[in-house]
Formats: structure tokens, sequence, C-alpha cells
């Protein structure tokens, strides 16, 4: 089944940093059901570390989607997904199930050209792949972005300790 991205694109006004992710995941509900309405936002599965890294970084609580969005408007920090619309193979959340993938590319373009857009922070190696081979077009027509691959807040991934995560999102998000 082809899903939609359900959140959209959060740019305020005055943003300087763009965090791009894949597609959004969902959380399991009585068994084999699937839905967004358990969360409101980004990086709103239980399990993924984004939220409290943010929290951590920042030294603040961000208990409802308008604490995050008010932190995000305060430090001029946008956030999407690169992809669009998508099927899950197996219904489950990894980006390598991720099939028949349709890509943010307008809205990306749109958030890149109307805004003064520093800095693009992939949130794993698979956002910087896909964004690498997939919009070439802001690569080459906005030469001065800075990219930069922040460690993925899944907790698949653990090579890296979540202290050491905190302090990567510390050195690369805007103060």
């Amino acid at each position: 089944m082809l899903e939609t991205h359900p959140f959209g694109n959060f740019v305020p006004n005055n943003a300087t940093t763009l965090i791009l992710g894949s597609f959004t995941g969902r959380q399991a509900v009585k068994g084999k059901s699937y839905t967004y309405e358990a969360y409101d936002w980004f990086y709103g599965t239980p399990r993924n570390q984004f939220w409290p890294m943010i929290e951590a970084v920042y030294g603040v609580a961000l208990p409802t989607k308008k604490s995050k969005q008010d932190l995000f408007t305060k430090h001029g920090i946008a956030i999407t997904d690169i992809i669009y619309q998508c099927e899950r193979q197996d219904g489950n959340n990894s980006d390598s199930n991720l099939k028949n993938i349709v890509y943010n590319q307008q809205a990306i373009l749109e958030i890149v050209a109307s805004h003064p857009i520093q800095t693009i922070l992939f949130t794993s190696r698979f956002v910087e792949r896909k964004f690498r081979a997939e919009f070439k077009h802001i690569l080459e027509g906005y030469p001065n972005i800075e990219y930069h691959v922040l460690p993925s807040p899944s907790p698949r991934y653990a090579s890296m300790k979540k202290e050491e995560k905190i302090k990567r999102y510390h050195d690369l998000l805007p103060k």
C-alpha cells in the first residue's frame, strides 16, 4: 500500500538549518494494525532517540509538538523527510524496506530556494546517499550549503553510544 507522508514540512521563517530524515515510522498497535495517530510529529515512535537527544543538546524538556516546534523556531531549524510517498515491504520501519519511493523533490527545493539554508543535516547515511543520488539539482544549484550526517537516532544504530550521538548532535546543531 502506498503511504503518503503525514506530517508535511516544518519550516520557520528564520530557518538556516534543515534536518532531513527518510520517511516517518509507524507505531504498531493492536497486532498488525499500524497508525500515525499514536504520535503526532517527526521521530515520535517511542524507541527513537531523536527527541531525547535534542532535549539533551538544548537542556529542555519537549513533551509536546508545540514545544518542539517552538524550539526549532527559536534556533532556525527546519525539518522534513526526503521521501514523500512509498510502500513498506514487510510492514516495518527500516529504511531498507521502503519501496516504490516518490521523493519530496519540490518541497525541499522550495525550502532551500526560499530560506537562507546554510546547513543540511542528514539523520543517517541512508538519507545522505539517497539525497546525493536524487537531489543533485540542489547540490549543484546551492554549492554554499554545508552537508553533515548526524548519527542515526534509531535504537538499531548501536555502534555509537547515545552519549557520543548527543555530542555529535551538539557539535552540529545551531546554538
